[in-house]
């Protein structure tokens, strides 16, 4: 029998002139990430300086080395801070992997396509709200006095929860409110990823006897599988990330109620 030569892909002049508009596509978004993500990092040097802001950026600074490190690391309340942040982000990241892979199982079982494009459209809408806008919205749902979880528990003969303002809750509600804001833009995703898998693999796991349970378990999971690992990546770059604008705005809405008297 005649040995099988292997052919080598090479790559021509003309695959270039094919692909060239496809690469000058990428070339605005990565304008973007040098442009605000590499360049700005030459601004770290001032952690290591007594910077003087009047000065500028390439005045003549002083050289303090870690004493600016040492200084934040002594700070009394660096310890709960630091691990506010890492529990914070930490279960932003889990519930945000889990809640959207679980919901877009539960939409992919939905066969009324009028129904199901009308939940996709509710769960993503929260995605494109900024936490100014937001924010406004859960000081109506979490304010202690007119809130509407909290007439609920007082109607319920329970007591006023600050949920802003108390130690006890407000880690929860930060990640909570997090996850429904983001939580629609995953499932999509995955539910994308499911449409993708092959309608084959479903029709061999029914002729061996598999039920719906199964085919999710041995068919689907595996199938997401690549993209629920690159979100999961995608989302380490937020480890030590617990949300400016999220803390920050509802911070401003803490001190709104402590000053108004909502």
């Amino acid at each position: 029998m005649p040995k099988k030569t292997k052919q080598k892909s090479k790559y021509t002049l003309s695959h270039f002139k094919r692909e060239l508009p496809l690469h000058l596509m990428l070339l605005p978004g990565l304008a973007i990430i040098l442009i605000f993500s590499y360049v700005p990092m030459a601004g770290l040097i001032i952690a290591f300086q007594d910077f003087i802001p009047s000065k500028g950026m390439f005045g003549d600074q002083e050289w303090v080395g870690l004493k600016n490190f040492e200084y934040v690391f002594h700070l009394p309340g660096f310890g709960q801070a630091m691990k506010n942040t890492v529990i914070i982000a930490f279960w932003k990241i889990i519930l945000g992997l889990v809640v959207p892979v679980i919901f877009a199982l539960l939409l992919n079982e939905v066969r009324f396509i009028k129904f199901k494009k009308t939940v996709q459209t509710i769960v993503y809408l929260p995605y494109f709200l900024s936490w100014v806008v937001l924010g406004g919205i859960f000081l109506d749902i979490l304010s202690p006095s007119t809130g509407i979880i909290n007439q609920i528990i007082t109607a319920l003969g329970g007591k006023e929860i600050f949920f802003l303002g108390d130690n006890e809750y407000f880690r929860e509600t930060l990640i909570v409110t997090d996850v429904w804001k983001n939580f629609g833009y995953g499932a999509i995703v995955y539910l994308a990823a499911i449409l993708g898998i092959d309608t084959d693999l479903y029709e061999a796991a029914k002729i061996d006897g598999a039920n719906r349970w199964r085919q999710t378990w041995h068919v689907t999971l595996p199938g997401m599988r690549m993209i629920i690992v690159l979100m999961m990546v995608l989302s380490l770059g937020n480890v030590l990330n617990a949300g400016f604008d999220q803390v920050f705005n509802f911070y401003c809405i803490y001190l709104g109620i402590l000053f108004s008297g909502v």
